[in-house]
């Protein structure tokens, strides 16, 4: 920012409404929802539906998506629930222990690994075209986190299978095109396998002003994998140490870090109702979780990685 923005925006008073919309982040205990994320909403027919667009990368960021990849499972010690270094490119603790126990052949061993693998997400910005369950959130951006199931709906876009068949860039404002989400309850969980891209159009009629405003609000896809957003090595392990119910929580603990704790402690089933994942079935917690029917991918990638691990 040069001096001339500084003191332009200080006159506007956009650098205090900028700190103070950080403060207020800051001191939020983590009760509240982020608003800058859109879901789906489902009728009690179990039937949903929604048209959004996938917008651009913003300024600074590579890609028009963030890929994140994170473990949650329930040990002895409470729930685990973090992002998993592998994302970062650098060594998980986890994916080490998981490893560990698939090297063993035991079948149990191996159904725990199930339980514990690394679940694969995608951040993205969204523009709501049309949402029957909230039309409140049409003609606004969000982010939208999505699963494999979405994203492979996404490649397919972009690399089809058959001759006949034009690429399309699903994120480019004028050859891109809207997907149009159509959401089914399916063995319990969201399934989106009848979701489909409509036909490339332009997108808001080439209004060169309307996309210039959308492409400048856009959310930072950084923040996502932003090393502040994964705990080091040690202190995964650590945690890793507590859930598993191998090392035991400290005796005493300073006031902040005993707050820590329990604001993390009551927000964390919120939190795992909130994943949109199909953890293990036959677990009572996973039985309220709701899904996007990637299982069946994630499972195939996790236990692929788990099995080049052991061949290593």
């Amino acid at each position: 920012m040069s001096f001339q923005d500084l003191k332009k925006q200080s006159k506007m008073g956009s650098l205090t409404e900028k700190l103070i919309r950080q403060v207020e982040k800051l001191n939020d205990s983590g009760s509240k929802d982020d608003d800058r994320f859109w879901k789906p909403g489902m009728d009690k027919s179990g039937v949903g539906s929604a048209v959004i667009r996938f917008l651009p990368a913003p300024v600074g960021c590579e890609y028009p998506w963030a890929q994140v990849w994170s473990h949650a499972f329930k040990g002895p010690g409470g729930w685990l629930i973090d992002n998993c270094l592998t994302t970062l490119g650098s060594t998980c603790p986890i994916c080490e222990a998981n490893r560990e126990l698939w090297n063993t052949g035991s079948k149990d061993n191996q159904n725990i690994v199930r339980e514990r693998k690394r679940k694969l997400s995608y951040y993205s910005n969204i523009y709501v075209v049309k949402d029957p369950s909230n039309p409140n959130n049409e003609g606004r951006v969000f982010l939208y986190k999505f699963g494999k199931k979405i994203f492979d709906k996404i490649s397919a876009a972009m690399q089809p299978e058959f001759d006949d068949e034009e690429p399309i860039n699903p994120f480019d404002f004028w050859k891109g095109a809207n997907f149009k989400l159509k959401i089914l309850k399916k063995d319990g969980y969201w399934n989106y396998d009848k979701s489909e891209f409509s036909s490339p159009s332009v997108f808001m009629d080439d209004d060169e002003e309307e996309l210039e405003r959308i492409y400048e609000s856009l959310n930072d896809l950084n923040e996502f994998t932003n090393q502040n957003e994964f705990k080091s090595y040690a202190d995964l392990k650590k945690r890793l140490g507590y859930v598993l119910g191998t090392k035991p929580l400290p005796k005493q603990q300073d006031e902040e870090v005993s707050n820590e704790e329990d604001d993390w402690t009551r927000t964390i089933e919120k939190e795992v109702v909130k994943e949109e994942t199909s953890y293990n079935t036959t677990s009572q917690t996973s039985q309220n979780v709701q899904s996007d029917d990637d299982d069946d991918e994630d499972e195939d990638d996790a236990l692929s990685y788990f099995q080049k691990l052991a061949e290593s």
